[in-house]
């Protein structure tokens, strides 16, 4: 069994703030896609909780935490209810729920591989379940809003690569028995200043090479 990262009762709490922002975005989407209201709460739910309970159903990790801990389950309802009434005013606080929503992408991508370990996976497997546990909502959200997935998208600024290096490094201290707290924060900061750094800049991942495509890019 790994060192936990953080405490339990700052490790849930810190889970509960990741979610909140999570189920903000998917409920903002949801907004300008004009749903209704419990299509607002649907896609916040799923925003919030789809990475991590794919992760949970993968490893056997059941029931999931999102139907064992209310907090969970009522989190995101919350977050719905709080865009419901006041969209205008989240929306003018975007960035601020982006640097958030950041932070929460950090933290998943390094709590959903530990987990993953602890349970007996793989390196490599622990890691993808961790970049899943991050990306995994967003992914949902878009389908459900009959939208490409942004982690699809070569206009959108790098949003898996962050999480992806973030679970690298996490397997890479595991490997040589260096995972300690400190080093799994290192993990979380690392994922965040990148995924900052990607919206600042816009960075963006490659396209295929000499691309000759006659599709209409949107």
């Amino acid at each position: 069994m790994l060192e936990p990262l953080f405490a339990p009762s700052v490790q849930h709490t810190l889970d509960l703030i990741g979610i909140f922002v999570f189920a903000i975005s998917g409920a903002l989407l949801a907004v300008r896609k004009n749903f209704d209201v419990f299509g607002i709460a649907v896609l916040a739910e799923v925003t919030a909780l789809g990475g991590g309970l794919f992760r949970d159903l993968i490893i056997g990790a059941v029931p999931p935490a999102a139907f064992t801990d209310l907090g969970y389950f009522v989190t995101p309802l919350l977050a719905a209810l709080l865009v419901v009434f006041l969209h205008p005013q989240v929306e003018r606080i975007q960035l601020g729920v982006n640097v958030f929503d950041a932070a929460g992408l950090g933290l998943f991508c390094v709590t959903g591989t530990t987990k993953a370990y602890d349970y007996g996976l793989g390196l490599t497997q622990s890691a993808t379940l961790g970049l899943a546990t991050a990306v995994g909502g967003g992914v949902l959200r878009d389908v459900l809003a009959n939208e490409v997935p942004s982690l699809l998208r070569w206009d959108r600024d790098l949003y898996a690569v962050p999480a992806m290096v973030g679970a690298t490094m996490v397997v890479l201290c595991i490997r040589y028995d260096t995972l300690t707290p400190l080093t799994s924060s290192l993990a979380v900061i690392t994922a965040f200043v990148l995924r900052l750094l990607a919206m600042r800049y816009h960075w963006r991942a490659p396209r295929a090479w000499n691309r000759r495509s006659t599709v209409r890019e949107e």
